[in-house]
């Protein structure tokens, strides 16, 4: 029984670690948003988007549309399209804070 139970641990923390690992290599990947081909203005707008995105996911907060609007606009990026990273930094900042402004929200009391 103590040897199954030392097995089933030891595949556990295995395992827990390959994904601590994995999700350190991505972000490492997402460190640099250097992007060629699109506008200063796009830049800074997808520097703050992501900043925010950040502050938010932070917090545990960040909203499914914010996170897709993110990653719409880093393809774009990708793609040299400085209009639709405009757009969609925008879109993903504005999700992001009013994420972040909901936990503000009082608690709804029912009753007395």
């Amino acid at each position: 029984m103590s040897k199954a139970l030392l097995v089933l641990t030891s595949v556990v923390l295995l395992g827990l670690s390959g994904c601590a690992d994995m999700n350190a290599k991505q972000s490492s990947s997402e460190a640099t948003p250097t992007k060629a081909g699109i506008s200063a203005q796009a830049q800074a707008a997808l520097t703050t988007a992501q900043a925010d995105v950040k502050a938010t996911q932070a917090k545990h907060d960040l909203w499914t549309t914010a996170d897709a609007a993110l990653k719409a606009a880093e393809a774009a990026a990708d793609k040299g399209d400085s209009a639709t990273v405009l757009k969609e930094a925008k879109h993903a900042s504005d999700q992001a804070k009013k994420a972040l402004a909901q936990l503000n929200y009082p608690m709804l009391k029912i009753g007395d």
